[in-house]
């Protein structure tokens, strides 16, 4: 049977032993009193228990769900006592991230009668917490064009330059934040954090809306499995982390914005989808070479880098990037390193992480002008220790201008004079074509990133919505995207989460007025 809105009908061959979906007592069907295992989040993060009913296998009181022994882990059913069915539908979010929290307080918003739950394993919005060195990088405010914002997103650029950020783009998540109390700053280089440059700031802003709008939040548990029901409803087995517990619960529409989990990518296959094998993407370069960690902390401003893998043939722009440099105790860091391990993500896994990084320290002066700096300075410094006295057009540091005179041979206490025009030349040389043995990949603090995940072409931009199976969405990195660094990566998960909730607020909406007609 085909569905109205030209998307395929549920598969039901799928089934999860449980007790039937009219046994089970809705949310609102039951007292305060005896609804068990949501909360409520305050703005400061804390955990008000005012609960919703789940599927409980613990719990004492007979309501038709399945008790468990915790010796066997066998399902019995208790005797049932059946409540009238709610006609109020619900959306559960898999992922208390950016994309799933930003997700369900739009759905919440557009839909206030929606039953908004989000299931966390962890601590909600961890990410947030972490990004830009506790700052929160916000979004990017220098790419407001959809075609130049596409470009940051190593997978996603294709895809991004239609309607995607057009729907909501950096400019409306910078709106909503300071609609709703964070006063923000663009820096120098795009970056978007809150005047207070703590994530906090935006933590207490997401959590002060989900209270505000009755957004459930469940955390310490993990959605395992799910099924879809023969009402065409979503059947979600959910496990507590912390105690032998096992919980059911349905969904008219599911979110699943659970990041780079395994988890997410379980679902989705359980659910009809593929996945792209996840791999690290964002990662500094370790490099093999013993002398070069005295150097740690050194910093350049601006330098041109060119990475070169066995296994890729054909020429790829993307592998050679200008900016900022650091050298850290185990290699490179830095905007240009994190870029070339974006668009190099998926060849450096094929690569095992080895490779040759090109490095141009001068990448505003052409080689012949690199030499002639070099001989005027010689011959205006003749009588200074070459060590003590670099040309100051190279803009670099008396640490680094030692690794160079070390790596060509050459004893930094001989006077300016006594150097040969050849050895110059060959100091220029390797100022503008300085090669480093990449030897694997070392860790970005600041962000957690991953390559691959559910295709895009299995769902719908426009809505979010899945092409394989109808009223289930995805947003956030769970899909095949990942961006550069600079907040290119939470605008993703902005963009996605608000996308999937005013399609899944709307749905809602639909669905309420057919009920009233």
């Amino acid at each position: 049977m085909k569905s109205t809105n030209g998307i395929s009908p549920r598969n039901d061959n799928s089934k999860l032993y449980c007790p039937h979906p009219h046994q089970i007592p809705p949310v609102n069907d039951l007292p305060v009193h005896e609804r068990s295992g949501a909360v409520y989040p305050n703005s400061r993060g804390f955990m008000s228990f005012t609960l919703v009913r789940f599927i409980h296998t613990s719990i004492s009181r007979n309501h038709g769900f399945p008790i468990m022994s915790p010796k066997k882990k066998l399902f019995t059913t208790a005797a049932t006592s059946t409540s009238p069915k709610s006609s109020e539908e619900r959306l559960v979010v898999v992922g208390g991230g950016a994309a799933g929290v930003y997700g369900a307080i739009r759905a919440k918003t557009v839909a206030p009668n929606l039953d908004v739950v989000i299931i966390e394993k962890g601590k909600p919005l961890s990410k947030v917490k972490i990004s830009g060195g506790g700052r929160c990088n916000v979004t990017n405010g220098h790419c407001l064009d959809k075609m130049i914002l596409a470009e940051h997103y190593p997978r996603g650029n294709k895809e991004f330059r239609g309607s995607f950020f057009s729907m909501h783009g950096p400019v409306d998540t910078m709106s909503w934040f300071s609609d709703h109390g964070v006063n923000l700053k663009t820096e120098d280089d795009g970056r978007v954090f809150p005047v207070s440059n703590s994530s906090s700031s935006v933590i207490e802003c997401l959590m002060s809306e989900m209270k505000k709008r009755r957004v459930l939040l469940q955390t310490g548990k993990v959605v395992t499995t799910v099924s879809t029901t023969v009402g065409g409803k979503f059947l979600l087995k959910i496990e507590k982390r912390t105690i032998n517990s096992v919980e059911y619960l349905e969904a008219d529409y599911l979110i699943i914005a659970s990041g780079s989990s395994r988890q997410g990518y379980t679902l989705a296959t359980q659910l009809g989808h593929s996945i792209i094998d996840p791999v690290p993407s964002l990662f500094t370069f370790k490099i093999e070479d013993p002398h070069l960690a005295e150097l740690s902390g050194v910093t350049f401003h601006k330098v041109k880098a060119n990475l070169k893998l066995e296994n890729v043939q054909k020429n790829k722009p993307q592998l050679s990037q200008v900016g900022p440099m650091l050298v850290t105790h185990w290699g490179f860091s830095g905007p240009v390193i994190l870029r070339l391990s974006a668009w190099g993500a998926r060849d450096l896994f094929n690569s095992g992480y080895r490779g040759i990084l090109l490095v141009d320290f001068t990448p505003d002066l052409h080689i012949e002008d690199v030499k002639t700096i070099l001989i005027q300075h010689k011959d205006h410094f003749a009588k200074q220790k070459v060590l003590n006295s670099c040309p100051s057009k190279f803009g670099l540091v008396k640490r680094f201008w030692k690794y160079i005179l070390d790596r060509e041979g050459l004893d930094g206490n001989i006077l300016w004079a006594s150097i040969s025009n050849n050895s110059l030349y060959s100091v220029a040389s390797l100022l503008k074509h300085c090669s480093f043995g990449v030897t694997g990949k070392g860790i970005f603090k600041d962000e957690f990133v991953t390559a691959g995940g559910v295709p895009l072409s299995e769902i719908s931009l426009n809505t979010m919505e899945s092409r394989i199976q109808s009223h289930l969405f995805f947003a956030g990195e769970v899909l095949n995207v990942d961006g550069v660094t600079g907040g290119f990566n939470f605008q993703n998960a902005w963009t996605g989460g608000y996308i999937a909730g005013t399609s899944i607020g709307k749905l809602a909406l639909d669905a309420t007025l057919e009920e009233v007609i």
